[in-house]
């Protein structure tokens, strides 16, 4: 008869010890990335994307608190300091830093007070168009047929009217110009662009085979829409959406230097560039301050949008 004791003993020993010829236990694979995770990659790669989110934060930390960057109030005028006196650079951070316009106000303090405007119009305006653009573009892209022929041909409407020339008009209609309603006159003609591309590329998610199998399965059209075609559809209208914010903040600057945009007593970088054209002879510091920083606004914007592009686009990888 065997002795069990024995025979266990000597099972036990060869499960524990490992056989010297036994395979090695195969590397952990590294997790598949998904499109977002490799365009996350590349953007912190990218000196583009950390110059102009750098910028973008600094515009963003002045509009919600400008009080931390500047004391000096931007509405209250001082004759005693002319425009003519040239600015004190030396003192940075102070209300004569960069001088005074025609009514004694602070160059500096009205710049640091005219971002929260420019900004709030350009963030504003681009959530609303991306909203309602992107449904539109959904809807249409995703059922067809007579839905999308009403849906392009209301587009086609909107999309035929000149801009800066619609939002003129629409502007025209009242009497008081605030922060909201320049922002329903730019987003009243600007989200057909965004209808085009969501609809386009809805047109080519939809007929992928993750949306026919959950077709098959049985998934709603709310579920198939918001579950697996919005989050594949949205990079290219993430791209355009940041690209347009830029041009949003250059269309308010536009129309308020024309003066059919904000007015006093709103503080904005187009009024004091309005403004500042009548002193561009004798003191162009006036006009030249708020047109640096309107320029480094939206090309800190658009340098963002082109960053994203390179980095959603596998073509360009």
């Amino acid at each position: 008869m065997p002795d069990v004791t024995k025979t266990a003993t000597a099972v036990e020993d060869a499960v524990a010890t490992p056989s010297v010829d036994a395979p090695a236990p195969a590397a952990k694979q590294e997790k598949a990335r998904s499109l977002w995770g490799d365009a996350w990659v590349d953007l912190r790669r990218n000196p583009y994307f950390i110059v102009s989110s750098a910028l973008i934060v600094l515009l963003l930390l002045i509009s919600a608190w400008p009080t931390l960057f500047t004391s000096a109030s931007p509405t209250a005028g001082d004759l005693v300091h002319h425009f003519l006196s040239k600015p004190e650079l030396g003192k940075v951070g102070s209300a004569e830093w960069l001088g005074y316009d025609g009514q004694g106000r602070s160059v500096y303090s009205r710049l640091i007070h005219g971002t929260r405007a420019s900004v709030t119009v350009g963030i504003a305006v681009t959530a609303i168009v991306t909203i309602v653009g992107g449904i539109t573009g959904m809807i249409a892209g995703y059922f067809g047929g007579w839905v999308d022929t009403i849906i392009s041909r209301i587009t086609d409407i909107f999309f035929g009217i000149p801009f800066l020339l619609g939002a003129m008009v629409v502007l025209q209609s009242f009497t008081d110009r605030t922060v909201l309603v320049v922002v329903f006159a730019l987003a009243f003609l600007g989200w057909t662009q965004i209808t085009r591309v969501m609809r386009g590329a809805v047109i080519t998610v939809k007929q992928a085979d993750y949306v026919h199998a959950a077709k098959a399965l049985g998934a709603g059209t709310t579920r198939i829409l918001f579950k697996h075609i919005l989050p594949n559809a949205m990079a290219p209208v993430i791209v355009v959406s940041t690209i347009a914010l830029g041009g949003y903040i250059s269309a308010e600057a536009t129309l308020s230097f024309l003066g059919l945009g904000l007015a006093a007593p709103t503080v904005s970088w187009g009024v004091d560039i309005s403004a500042g054209v009548a002193q561009i002879r004798v003191a162009p510091h006036v006009l030249l301050w708020p047109s640096i920083m309107l320029s480094l606004t939206v090309l800190a914007f658009i340098m963002l949008g082109e960053a994203v592009r390179n980095a959603l686009d596998p073509k360009l990888r």
